[in-house]
């Protein structure tokens, strides 16, 4: 029966790495379609939403699955719960991926407000933060896990500097530029909003990891 539970996990581990490829595709391809203006690269993101949802739901069941069958105790139960909060927010990061592909659909309509410096930082950033709240996963690696919580303040930054920039230089010199002034600022909170999804796996891990509930307990990332 062990034996069998452990090939399961195996096989959830698996997808669950899926998904977090399919997330971390979804935003690098979501903002260099921004930067490049790739109507075909953002329409890809697009397209390939319903794959992850149906991904999303095999996951889902796969794990309530486990916990009927073999009613797994401690570190085991972790896991597979872990696994499903995961799927949940990998999922959602996806569709945050989507959102900013539509508004860059939006913006190649349009002439260019301004070159992109801080945006795509603030992808880099998220899309490092996601990589490494995955391998802190896969690792069972709670130091690593905290380094990404860690990191959501530089993602804070970097909205901040957007959101400045694009409200003082622009929003309220030229009200012209609105829309699409107003387009750019939504995709920096879309990635900051990324970012705290992340952070949320992180906290995650640290729980399956440690036991340990560090969400609202900034003293536990110590």
């Amino acid at each position: 029966m062990l034996r069998h539970l452990d090939e399961e996990l195996k096989e959830l581990h698996k997808d669950i790495l899926r998904m977090a490829v399919f997330a971390q595709e979804a935003i690098f391809k979501s903002v260099e379609s921004l930067k490049n203006r790739d109507q075909g690269l953002a329409q890809k993101v697009i397209d390939n939403d319903n794959n992850i949802d149906e991904l999303e739901l095999a996951i889902d069941e796969k794990c309530i699955d486990l916990i009927a069958l073999y009613q797994p105790m401690a570190g085991d139960l972790r896991y597979i719960t872990t696994g499903m909060k995961i799927n949940a927010e990998l999922e959602r990061i996806a569709d945050i991926a989507l959102d900013i592909s539509q508004k860059s659909l939006e913006l190649m309509q349009k002439p260019v407000l301004k070159p992109l410096v801080d945006i795509p930082k603030l992808s880099q950033v998220a899309q490092d933060m996601v990589r490494n709240a995955i391998d802190a996963f896969v690792k069972r690696d709670a130091y690593l896990a905290r380094q990404v919580v860690l990191a959501d303040t530089e993602a804070d930054k970097l909205r901040n500097l957007v959101q400045d920039e694009l409200i003082n230089e622009y929003l309220a010199r030229d009200p012209k530029t609105a829309d699409r002034a107003v387009a750019l600022l939504l995709i920096a909170r879309y990635l900051e909003r990324i970012c705290d999804h992340t952070t949320n796996i992180a906290e995650d891990v640290i729980y399956m990891v440690e036991a340990k509930v560090v969400k609202h307990h900034p003293e536990e990332l110590k």
